[in-house]
């Protein structure tokens, strides 16, 4: 077998190098900085899943990257698996001890607001949110999921995992509503900058939210939400818990997080957990 032919070697794919784990911790990991530790793991199930199995012992800021996820996992148990170095798959503990537990809430937001404005930046695609965790970009004219957020209590804080497609081509994509940075035109596919970009952006809402103590709309992340939510505005049709189907205009987000829907006979419910489906209308990007 050569080299070329070796699918576990660095140099198997040349358009997918491996993350350079020292460049990573001297940029991140600097004097006053929320990052305390930053590993990258060969392959490993969920580094989820790894983090919270280690949650008593972490200290907040880690960050846990697998150049592989073999069982990625996002809301409703849904698996996320992609190929090695084609994408950025981590998880970060946090632990925002001066935060109210009920604000707690608002962190997968909040993640998704850091998310997109750094992706924004720092890959030069326009960004959009789905309520409650999916990054979206536009792929010839579609919305279409590259990203999700899955954020998950552990010991004492919040493990939170990012899992966004990268390089991914369009055979490699594991559905048609699927899409890669890439694929939408991304200015730059590097992963480090895009790594470091995220990671920047979340330390900087992160630090605003908890210096309101979790207050959504006085740190700024509710108005960021919603300006950058492609659900708002939209027809959705939300399935709720106990397969109860609620159908209505997506017209805000409330000081809790939750999607409020005006339905047809003229009530707004907020949803506070379901899977969202867009129907039709128009949303909005974070730029």
């Amino acid at each position: 077998m050569t080299p070329s032919d070796a699918p576990q070697s660095r140099w198997s794919d040349l358009d997918r190098p491996p993350l350079n784990v020292p460049a990573l911790r001297r940029g991140l990991l600097r004097e006053g900085s929320l990052w305390t530790a930053l590993d990258v793991v060969g392959s490993t199930g969920s580094t989820n899943t790894d983090l919270a199995a280690r949650a008593a012992g972490l200290t907040e800021g880690t960050v846990l990257v697998a150049e592989e996820q073999t069982a990625g996992r996002g809301r409703l148990e849904r698996s996320w698996t992609a190929p090695a170095r084609s994408g950025l798959f981590f998880s970060v503990y946090l632990s925002p001890t001066g935060v109210p537990a009920e604000r707690w809430g608002w962190l997968p937001l909040l993640t998704g607001v850091a998310a997109a404005t750094g992706l924004a930046r720092s890959a030069g695609v326009d960004m959009a949110l789905k309520w409650p965790n999916d990054l979206l970009v536009t792929v010839a004219g579609e919305e279409r999921k590259t990203g999700g957020i899955l954020a998950e209590r552990a010991g004492d804080g919040v493990v939170i995992g990012i899992g966004l497609n990268v390089s991914l081509r369009a055979g490699e994509l594991p559905a048609p509503t699927a899409a890669s940075l890439a694929l939408a035109g991304a200015v730059s596919t590097d992963r480090e900058t895009l790594l470091r970009g995220v990671l920047r952006s979340l330390e900087h809402w992160y630090g605003r939210w908890c210096d309101a103590k979790g207050d959504a709309g006085a740190s700024g992340v509710q108005e960021a939400y919603a300006a950058g939510c492609a659900t708002l505005g939209k027809t959705v049709r939300a399935q709720l818990p106990g397969d109860r189907t609620l159908t209505g205009e997506a017209v805000a987000v409330d000081g809790d997080g939750r999607l409020v829907l005006a339905t047809a006979d003229g009530l707004r419910e907020p949803v506070s957990a379901g899977d969202i489906v867009h129907l039709r209308g128009i949303g909005g990007g974070l730029t």
